[in-house]
């Protein structure tokens, strides 16, 4: 099965988003706020630039979403969606992404609290998309200084996806 065929079937991305983007949402205020002090040789370089680009996050993402998708517990998130939402689901955390690391890109998607409102993603839920996020940027040979400011950047973001009502559930 493709990664195309995966996501085509895939239902309710919008919790991927939800998932997916333990990696995104977060400001560039925020990126830079909780970045690890670079080394004197990148600290001209964005984590955008480091990470290799736009095409490079749409490879990361792609992958993370495919192992979102078919994870036996986080793949309920995506049930519903038509092959159209899915794919602009995709392009949203794409931007979230560009934008967060100091790309060109403009995020136009709701704030990460509203859009995964109602969702009941728990901590658990949560700690799974991150061990699939770890996985695709390992895919992806990402050094470790840009790993851990990419996760920095996730971090911030779980506050506004998990529900802690879910978790007393």
């Amino acid at each position: 099965m493709t990664r195309r065929s995966i996501l085509a079937r895939a239902p309710r991305l919008l919790a991927v988003a939800v998932l997916a983007v333990p990696l995104a949402v977060a400001t560039r205020a925020a990126a830079q706020g909780h970045a690890a002090a670079p080394a004197a040789d990148t600290a001209k370089k964005s984590l955008y630039s480091r990470l290799g680009g736009y095409d490079a996050i749409a490879a990361v993402t792609d992958d993370f979403i495919g192992r979102l998708a078919t994870d036996a517990e986080l793949g309920k998130f995506f049930a519903g969606h038509s092959t159209d939402s899915l794919n602009r689901i995709r392009q949203l955390v794409v931007d979230q992404l560009c934008f967060a690391t100091g790309g060109p890109c403009k995020y136009i998607g709701r704030d990460m609290k509203a859009t995964h409102q109602g969702l009941g993603i728990t901590k658990a839920n949560w700690d799974a998309a991150v061990k699939h996020l770890v996985a695709s940027l390992d895919k992806f040979a990402v050094p470790a200084a840009e790993k851990g400011e990419l996760l920095a950047i996730a971090s911030t973001l779980e506050k506004d996806i998990v529900d802690a009502a879910a978790a007393k559930k």
